[in-house]
């Protein structure tokens, strides 16, 4: 399936929507994908991604990781993040490895779709793949699950910022540090998918950075080893520090 025109006049027509309408762009921005034929705007831009040079390249960042690491994955919505934890998982069980999918926003259902947008059936990794969707989701509950999985295992954290949204949990701060010991004494690599802030302007730079990251509440990025920002079918990735 082909969208009907390129990604600048599809989310021109989204912005527009959202004016008319009063609601969120990523709303707008998906609902204009429904209209095209997809689930949501993170699947039609994936679609949409066929530049030379500016794909959203999982096999390069999986390549650069190494176990103990603790990598923040950052986008605005619709800009593929989710797509980009779920295709290191996938390249991660491609390589023999376990991998795991901590979500406090997808549905089992969603995360199929997710997996049949990059072009992968589940089925094939139904022996390698964990999918959680818990309430309970925080650094004890990742802990807890991931308990025995052996070294190598990727483990994505959608999303961050919802960690310690509920009272009853740790601070962020503590729960990150918690999981970085626990991620580098078990030789697992965590991916923590991220929101960005909504000040950031793409015609100010191409891609977003650790000082865009949305954070409601006080966490040092340092903690993190490695990140990736996407936007408009671009990434970033590097060491952080």
């Amino acid at each position: 399936m082909k969208p009907s025109a390129p990604a600048h006049r599809l989310k021109r027509r989204a912005k527009l929507l959202a004016r008319v309408h009063g609601i969120a762009l990523h709303a707008a921005l998906d609902h204009v994908a429904r209209e095209e034929g997809f689930a949501s705007w993170s699947m039609l831009a994936y679609r949409l991604r066929d530049t030379p040079g500016e794909g959203i390249a999982a096999d390069a960042v999986f390549a650069g990781l190494v176990p103990g690491d603790l990598l923040l994955i950052g986008a605005r919505p619709g800009q593929g993040k989710t797509l980009m934890g779920l295709k290191l998982a996938v390249e991660a069980m491609r390589a023999g490895r376990r991998s795991v999918f901590f979500s406090l926003e997808y549905t089992p259902l969603d995360m199929a779709g997710r997996f049949r947008a990059i072009g992968v059936e589940p089925a094939q990794f139904d022996a390698r793949f964990t999918f959680d969707d818990s309430d309970a989701i925080c650094a004890g509950h990742v802990m807890e699950t991931l308990a025995d999985a052996p070294a190598g295992t990727f483990a994505a954290i959608d999303y961050l910022q919802l960690l310690d949204q509920r009272r009853d949990k740790p601070a962020l701060d503590a729960q990150i540090r918690a999981l970085r010991a626990f991620a580098r004494a078990r030789g697992i690599v965590l991916a923590f998918i991220s929101q960005i802030d909504r000040s950031y302007d793409a015609a100010a730079k191409p891609l977003p950075d650790l000082a865009d990251v949305r954070l409601p509440n006080a966490l040092d990025l340092s903690l993190f080893s490695k990140a990736c920002f996407l936007h408009a079918g671009r990434m970033s990735f590097q060491p952080v520090g």
